[in-house]
């Protein structure tokens, strides 16, 4: 299909003043005059400047080429680009065209193997990036970044609000697992916290990322697709947005946390949402840190080290006696990366779950398991493998 159709082609007012070779632009493919061959290419930017699901966040529309201004203007990352800039794509009628058309476009990329990196718009439009999933006969994780839950009911409260609540509800459940970095507890329901973890789903609060954001990469690392929605970022570093909060993220962890997130060999798509120029500064400072994210991200991705092969020299095995059930957990290090994994047997009868068997986890958790204390991840695990 002819991606053109899709999409409209960026404003030459976005790139005609940059004239260094080692910028960003000059490394990437950009849809200008002609819409650049995505196949072949290892990442696919485009923007969706969406904003009728924001219903306290009314001007994301425009965030798509705001952060293009500052993006294209940092200087190119490691690696060797293999970038394309689709454009913006063209907008539906209503909000469930638009959905079906990011779910498409998402879908031929992913189908290509080029990892879509959607720029918002409105965070609901990651239920249209979930739904490229769909048909591709695999259990999905969902990693969402967000200061609120959005798990409110849709009679009460616009789509950015209650995307994550449809997403739960979605029918086919393809679902596996859900992980929420970054939620302020005094914006959040408790009961929503409780329905996560009835559901062996996890939530981890600022604090605690802050306490030793380390043992977050783990649950990064676990993730099949990204939504950051950049109200996680304390106003003072990011006031672009009609939610901002005093506290929250700074600029520096919310690189650190794309870092990860583009470090994941098993993530294949991620969005960037809620920035909103109308709120931000004269010197679009919110641009600049989602920029800047975006570019760790990337940076993040070229530098994957496409493990894991458990089975390889690579990894160092580790078996751990444990003096109730499970009777011995099976660890993984990677010599390379030093990353660590254990691993939860599957019941009889559910391969579907086999991608899914071996987890992430940390150092401590391998600590925890010789002195006999069973991880909180094995647990959660197996509970969603059973």
């Amino acid at each position: 299909m002819d991606l053109t159709i899709f999409f409209s082609p960026l404003d030459e007012s976005l790139y005609s003043d940059i004239t260094a070779h080692s910028s960003f632009y000059k490394n990437i493919v950009a849809f200008s005059d002609k819409m650049p061959d995505y196949k072949g290419a290892h990442i696919a930017i485009f923007g969706v400047g969406e904003a009728r699901g924001a219903a306290r966040n009314a001007g994301t529309a425009e965030a798509p080429d705001e952060i293009r201004r500052k993006l294209y203007r940092l200087k190119k990352g490691t690696g060797a680009y293999r970038i394309v800039d689709l454009g913006n794509l063209r907008l539906g009628h209503d909000l469930e065209e638009t959905y079906v058309r990011v779910s498409e476009v998402c879908r031929m990329l992913l189908e290509d193997n080029v990892l879509p990196l959607i720029l918002g718009g409105s965070q609901d439009l990651d239920y249209g990036q979930y739904g490229a999933y769909e048909t591709m006969d695999k259990l999905v994780s969902l990693l969402n970044v967000d200061a609120f839950l959005d798990l409110d009911d849709k009679s009460e409260a616009g789509a950015s609000s209650h995307h994550i609540h449809r997403i739960l509800l979605h029918e086919p459940n393809y679902l596996f697992s859900y992980t929420h970095l970054a939620y302020q507890t005094y914006l959040i329901d408790p009961m929503s916290v409780a329905v996560l973890e009835k559901l062996y789903f996890e939530a981890f609060r600022v604090g605690q990322m802050r306490t030793n954001m380390q043992e977050m990469e783990p649950a990064i690392r676990n993730a099949d697709m990204l939504s950051f929605d950049v109200t996680a970022v304390r106003s003072s570093d990011a006031p672009g947005n009609g939610n901002a909060q005093p506290f929250g993220l700074t600029g520096e962890e919310a690189c650190q946390v794309c870092w990860y997130a583009g470090m994941n060999e098993k993530l294949s798509s991620a969005g960037f949402y809620e920035y909103n120029p109308a709120f931000d500064d004269v010197h679009k400072k919110t641009a600049s840190v989602v920029a800047t994210m975006v570019w760790y991200f990337i940076e993040g991705f070229y530098h994957r080290k496409h493990e894991p092969n458990f089975k390889s020299n690579d990894f160092m095995k580790y078996s751990v006696s444990m003096p109730v059930e499970p009777e011995v957990i099976t660890f993984y290090k990677s010599k390379f990366s030093e990353k660590w994994w254990m691993e939860v047997p599957y019941p009889n009868g559910r391969q579907k779950y086999a991608r899914n068997s071996i987890v992430p986890c940390s150092y401590n958790d391998y600590q925890g398991a010789l002195k006999g204390d069973v991880p909180e991840r094995y647990i959660s695990m197996l509970a969603k493998l059973i």
